[in-house]
């Protein structure tokens, strides 16, 4: 069946989740801002008074370009690119992630600090969204003052705080999110934007962190780094001068014309309203410590875990949901059962009778998609009156790597259909679920999307791998979840949690035992279909590597 006029296969969105390029060495810090001859009003119309905003609490990181999405550090790798599954067992987030602010002037070390904070957090989930990739588009006039050095970026009229608030309540919210990437040799937004993810901590860092009241609001944590203006003043020099090509008279020309006034006049004060100020910038590890001591505790409290004993108990003794479609259990079916969970069977048949159910499977689901009634004319001149997909188009998602072996199966029954990817691993040492790599076409949103995995025991997994797609604007009625065998536990968490979802499978099995593995189950199913190693204990392989 045709998928729909597709187009091309899997079109790569921006890698995954978060990649972490301005991390490590973090984007120079800049000060561009706005019109110069705009007259700024006062502060407060700007600012709440002191002491409003609300108590900490939690937050995840991350920052993307195409780099390895990863920050080394002499701990530990930090993964920016992931995060774990804030969901409990109604599928909804339990807690946001916790936003951190760091203001301060241009060139005072808010990204150095920034980095010291994820360094010492040894947290595994982190994001860095920098104020500087928010500059206003600027118009022709304006990009001809830019190139004299006439144009004042140092202006909270610079900044597009409408778009920076939007993502950050994304990001807060777990929510993919597309960054414009700025050019300041140009002073212009290049083409290409990068995608950021949630995590468990938030670092936002700007010139302007503080000069907006529903910006301060986001906030859970506001810090000032407050560093000599010469030192500020020698940075700037080295770094306009050996990174963007700029000449010294004109570098000094802007830090006497828009830098000093706007420092004096819109960030000085702001002081005031940062719960932490951190003298000397990163120099200063006492107040790093001290920081990073606060967020933990703040973590600690929110207790990010995922809640497997509550998932597990929630659902029980509960009849099956009617949106979970089973294939008959013709002889054929059951025979095809048979031979793939006996142990004794060899791989090559493994293998045969298995594609064998996902055809059987993937012809199963296409049965729910959307039909519109439809006339077509035969060779012999009559019409006839039929059915055509009433869709955009169909991508499959498979959850590696079992949830690949069924990607044949649907390409030979959807004619151009586009694919996407999705790993998903658990953290040995938490036993959480975790989102390590994302590959999903462009415009999902609009497609009806085949959610595969070969085994599905807890849910836990298919659980993460649906709100990645809700994430990226995916209706949830538009989801279909594919296994070739579930567990009546599986089957329960995922329909309470998302009960727009169309889970299909071709058997449920009643029990998942104390170690969460499919009872009679088939196996580890990877390491059958592709001849890898077996797990000791010989459970199912999502229940190893994605935690079913």
């Amino acid at each position: 069946m045709a998928a729909s006029p597709a187009s091309a296969d899997a079109a790569p969105s921006p890698p995954p989740p978060t990649a972490a390029q301005d991390v490590p060495g973090g984007p120079a810090e800049q000060s561009e801002t706005a019109s110069e001859d705009r007259n700024a009003g006062p502060l407060d119309r700007l600012l709440p008074p002191v002491g409003t905003g609300r108590s900490p609490r939690k937050r995840t990181t991350s920052q993307c370009k195409s780099e390895p999405p990863l920050l080394r550090t002499s701990k530990r790798t930090i993964y920016t690119a992931g995060r774990p599954p804030w969901y409990n067992e109604h599928g909804t987030q339990s807690k946001e992630a916790f936003a951190i602010g760091l203001g301060g002037g241009s060139a005072s070390g808010k990204t150095t600090v920034a980095r010291m904070i994820i360094e010492a957090l040894d947290v595994p989930w982190v994001v860095l969204l920098s104020m500087d990739s928010f500059y206003k588009v600027l118009t022709q006039q304006q990009q001809e003052q830019a190139a004299h050095n006439n144009f004042n970026f140092d202006h909270p009229d610079a900044f597009d705080f409408d778009l920076i608030i939007s993502t950050l309540k994304k990001l807060k919210q777990g929510r993919s999110v597309q960054v414009p990437i700025y050019d300041f040799t140009t002073h212009s937004r290049k083409k290409d934007w990068k995608t950021l993810y949630g995590a468990n901590v938030i670092i936002f860092e700007g010139i302007m962190a503080f000069a907006d009241k529903t910006l301060l609001e986001l906030l859970d944590m506001k810090i000032f780094v407050d560093t000599d203006s010469d030192i500020r003043l020698v940075r700037r020099l080295r770094r306009d001068i050996g990174e963007r090509g700029r000449d010294i008279e004109g570098v000094i020309k802007q830090y006497n014309k828009f830098v000093k006034p706007a420092f004096d006049q819109y960030i000085q004060p702001t002081m005031r309203l940062a719960d932490i100020v951190v003298p000397r910038g990163s120099g200063n590890t006492v107040a790093i410590d001290l920081i990073v001591q606060h967020v933990h505790s703040q973590l600690e409290e929110r207790k990010l875990r995922w809640d497997m004993a509550a998932l597990a108990s929630a659902h029980q003794c509960h009849p099956l949901p009617r949106t979970l479609s089973v294939l008959k259990s013709t002889p054929q079916v059951r025979g095809m059962h048979t031979i793939i969970r006996d142990k004794e069977t060899s791989r090559d048949e493994f293998i045969f009778y298995s594609k064998r159910l996902m055809r059987l499977l993937i012809e199963h689901a296409l049965s729910f998609l959307p039909f519109q009634d439809c006339v077509v004319q035969t060779p012999q001149g009559q019409n006839y009156a039929g059915k055509c997909y009433a869709g955009k188009q169909i991508t499959g998602v498979s959850i590696l790597r079992a949830g690949e072996t069924m990607e044949p199966a649907l390409r030979a029954v959807c004619k151009d259909v586009r694919i996407g990817t999705i790993l998903i691993q658990t953290n040995q040492l938490t036993g959480e679920p975790e989102l390590h790599y994302l590959r999903l076409p462009k415009d999902i949103s609009d497609d009806h999307v085949i959610l595969m995995d070969c085994t599905v025991s807890t849910g836990a997994a298919a659980m993460m791998a649906v709100r990645v797609l809700l994430d990226h604007d995916v209706p949830e009625a538009k989801i279909f979840l594919l296994s070739l065998l579930m567990a009546e536990m599986g089957v329960h968490s995922v329909a309470y949690a998302f009960p727009r979802v169309r889970i299909i499978t071709t058997a449920v099995d009643k029990r998942v035992n104390d170690l969460f593995r499919i009872i009679p189950g088939i196996g580890n199913f990877g390491d059958r279909y592709f001849g890898t190693d077996a797990v000791p204990d010989g459970s199912d392989e999502e229940e190893v590597a994605s935690t079913g």
